[in-house]
């Protein structure tokens, strides 16, 4: 059968929007087909469109020709249908629709256009390869799947628009072709037409816009921006993505965070129907490491590390001592109830342990008359009693630790290990949200590779007062007005307090080894305006898909 063109019909009601309090109505429906089936003298059609599903029936007695052009529907046809609205038959009502206690009884059927067969399930949420998906992008799109994510977008992006407004925030776009700045990452280039030789870099932030318009007066700024960076893809990265993007002057770290502490509490209650426990905590970021492993804790279960340096520093297994007398660390944790573990199991963990630059993973199973180890026979009593007794081991449970001259490396593994570990065992509720702010980072960490120090997180974070001193001498001891918001283990958003002065950022450039000729060259235009009366100033970006993980 040919298509047919849509004429005068005018659709009353999206698919998903039907109800009950319909049942009598007159309506005209229009979608794709989901799913066809005939039950003989019936036929019922599941017809999809954005907001959902509703079913139409199709009866002889009620419309001959509308029955009849209903046997050659399939998948993925596009069709209008005019009928009324019924309550379904005792015993057929399906609770896991919105409209799963009615039905549509068709009078008219429009085909408006047919469909191959797809190469995928349009309502399938797994098992399609990314490749097919890329391929056929528009019909991933049509998947209900994606298109709940596209719209759940668009209402975050409605409520921070009219929450920033009523804060007294000014939505300001900033430009997208601008001078190349270091940020951390490589610049996307696009070439000059009119300069021929020279390159325009897209943004990787709006960050020295947002603090020129604070130099400017506006005083409070956010923008749902565009960013772009030439990186490899990865899980929490994207080439391009889009950031909620906030400065504001006259301002401290506490008032940033109570204002995005609100419009978190505001999407997630009007958009997810779930209220968020405020004020959120703080933690800083040694702590983090120290009882987590990483600077993102997902605090939903414990597990926590315990740091078993100062315990197993005389022992005789030489891994142990050997770090220890190097200044390095030894960490642990008791992953409750793996004894049973089999050495396939121990030996997974100690391949993801080496993936995080771990260059081993120690194991003790702790049974009910004692331990089971290949490295038992290095402890003394006292030494197991004691690892015990900071693990809080009891029998049946699997100490696991890690040992490295370099803290940073043990705390990843072992981080890493302990959210394996609380997926693997089921520790994670996924219906409950836990936003945390990490706070008192370093404002600098040293690149081994490089023999330099880098900003930890941009080189516009203002120092902690009080550490302004060391910057000069003793860079690593300065901690950095900086905060990051972690939403369940994934880092949402990062800000701080930036630099005013111009004789401070001029130091911060100096401890980066950024010469005064390349810092007049790459930041100039931010020196000079410094000069000027810039006020204090601070802000925070959000990753908007992060928002709605």
């Amino acid at each position: 059968m040919s298509a047919e063109p849509l004429g005068k019909e005018k659709r009353s009601h999206y698919c998903g929007d039907v109800r009950s309090e319909h049942i009598g109505d007159k309506v005209v429906v229009m979608g794709w087909v989901q799913s066809r089936r005939d039950h003989g003298g019936l036929i019922f059609i599941d017809l999809r469109d954005r907001e959902g599903i509703v079913q139409i029936s199709f009866n002889p007695d009620v419309n001959t020709t509308a029955h009849s052009k209903a046997h050659s529907l399939r998948n993925e046809y596009v069709i209008a249908v005019r009928g009324s609205v019924s309550a379904r038959p005792e015993g057929t009502v399906n609770p896991n629709l919105k409209t799963g206690e009615i039905e549509v009884l068709a009078e008219e059927l429009t085909i408006l256009n047919e469909s191959k067969t797809p190469p995928f399930e349009i309502s399938a949420r797994h098992g399609i390869s990314e490749d097919l998906k890329l391929k056929h992008r528009y019909l991933d799109l049509r998947r209900p799947e994606l298109q709940e994510n596209l719209i759940l977008r668009h209402r975050i992006v409605h409520v921070t628009r009219n929450y920033f407004s009523e804060k007294g925030f000014l939505e300001i776009e900033t430009p997208f072709l601008t001078k190349s700045t270091p940020e951390g990452a490589r610049d996307y280039l696009v070439p000059s037409r009119v300069n021929p030789g020279r390159f325009y870099a897209l943004p990787q932030s709006p960050q020295l816009f947002k603090q020129l318009l604070m130099v400017s007066g506006y005083d409070r700024y956010y923008q749902i921006v565009k960013c772009f960076r030439d990186e490899d893809l990865r899980a929490d990265r994207q080439p391009e993505f889009t950031q909620i993007d906030l400065e504001l002057s006259f301002i401290h770290e506490n008032e940033i965070q109570e204002i995005i502490e609100g419009l978190l509490v505001t999407i997630f209650n009007e958009v997810k129907g779930v209220s968020l426990p405020q004020p959120f905590p703080r933690m800083p970021y040694q702590e983090a490491l120290a009882r987590y492993g990483l600077d993102k804790p997902d605090i939903r279960f414990a597990m926590e590390l315990k740091e078993l340096t100062p315990h197993v520093k005389d022992c005789s297994f030489k891994v142990f001592s050997q770090v220890a007398a190097a200044g390095g660390i030894i960490l642990g944790l008791n992953a409750t109830g793996c004894s049973e573990y089999s050495r396939k199991e121990l030996d997974d963990l100690t391949g993801l342990a080496n993936i995080y630059g771990s260059k081993g993973l120690a194991w003790i199973k702790v049974v009910d008359d004692g331990i089971q180890s290949p490295i038992a026979k290095f402890f003394t009593e006292e030494e197991v009693q004691s690892l015990k007794t900071l693990l809080d081991a009891k029998p049946g449970d699997l100490l696991l630790m890690v040992a490295d001259a370099k803290p940073k490396v043990a705390y990843t593994a072992l981080g890493q290990l302990r959210i394996h570990l609380g997926e693997k065992l089921g520790l994670i509720d996924r219906d409950k949200w836990c936003p945390l702010w990490v706070t008192e980072f370093p404002l600098l960490e040293y690149n081994e590779e490089e023999k330099r120090f880098e900003a930890l997180h941009h080189p516009f974070t203002s120092p902690v007062e009080e550490d302004m001193v060391y910057l000069t001498d003793d860079p690593a001891r300065v901690k950095a007005r900086a905060y990051d918001l972690v939403l369940n283990g994934n880092e949402i958003g990062g800000g701080s307090i930036r630099i005013h002065r111009q004789e401070i950022q001029q130091a911060m450039f100096k401890a980066l080894n950024i010469g005064e000729e390349e810092a007049k060259s790459k930041f100039g235009f931010l020196l000079d305006a410094l000069e000027f009366g810039a006020p204090p100033h601070g802000g925070i970006a959000l990753g908007l898909s992060l928002i709605h993980i």
